[in-house]
């Protein structure tokens, strides 16, 4: 990893509005659960576990991710400054892994937080139980392989953001609840079974489709394979502008 490019991308995260942007998205889950706090519930270590994986692992965390993720290199690219970034000599998998330990640093920072903390507002009073724990990992997890694959949309098209809209909202939010196979290709399904791995809770309160296990082998297979096609996708970026 080159420290240099990681600590220039650090700075533009910084200097953006997109900060604001992020730190809005962390707040919704924490304001939500205090909402909900406020209500009466017949329980609260199912409800809260519900709320996580509807509202967190569902929304909060790939919208943080892709918002990251696709600006981390895809900005320089469409704005032609990543051109100065490849003429120099540094190899293109230090450029990728900068860009992604950057964008997985601030995305962590953010989502990570507000996960734990929404989690034991919800369920202040009873019992964790594992819950905010397993979700807290879960969401830990899913920012690595999430950032992964919307970097590798960026090096790859002009529309990461459209298409990572679609995986999201499309894919995940619809075509994996009408089929069941498809589950072994959505980063929210691999989230849910690494929470569900670690929650001690019956599974009347939470059961997720994919085992604890198998979720963890399948978020690092995404996470290295998006990795490594964008670092060949931008080497082939750089011949090409380089004709």
């Amino acid at each position: 990893m080159n420290a240099t490019v990681f600590t220039l991308t650090l700075r533009q995260f910084a200097g953006q509005r997109r900060s604001l942007l992020l730190f809005l998205l962390a707040l919704v889950p924490v304001a939500l659960a205090i909402i909900y706090r406020l209500g009466e519930h017949l329980d609260q270590q199912e409800e809260t576990a519900n709320f996580l994986a509807d509202v967190v692992i569902t929304a909060i965390l790939p919208l943080t991710c892709l918002i990251l993720g696709t600006s981390a290199l895809g900005s320089e690219i469409e704005g032609g400054t990543a051109v100065n970034i490849l003429a120099k000599p540094v190899p293109r998998r230090d450029i990728i892994a900068a860009k992604f330990a950057a964008s997985v640093l601030i995305a962590a920072a953010f989502v990570v937080p507000a996960t734990a903390v929404s989690g034991l507002i919800g369920l202040q009073g009873v019992s964790e139980d594992g819950i905010v724990t397993g979700f807290a990992i879960a969401t830990l997890v899913g920012v690595f392989a999430y950032t992964a694959v919307f970097i590798l949309l960026s090096v790859a098209t002009s529309r990461a953001l459209l298409f990572g809209l679609g995986y999201v909202f499309i894919w995940e939010g619809l075509i994996t609840e009408l089929f069941s196979g498809s589950r072994y290709l959505s980063i929210r399904q691999y989230c849910l079974g690494i929470a569900d791995f670690f929650a001690t809770v019956s599974k009347q309160v939470f059961e997720a489709t994919l085992r604890g296990p198998e979720a963890f082998i399948l978020a690092a297979v995404v996470t290295v394979a998006a990795l490594v096609l964008a670092v060949r996708r931008l080497e082939a970026f750089e011949l090409t502008d380089t004709d």
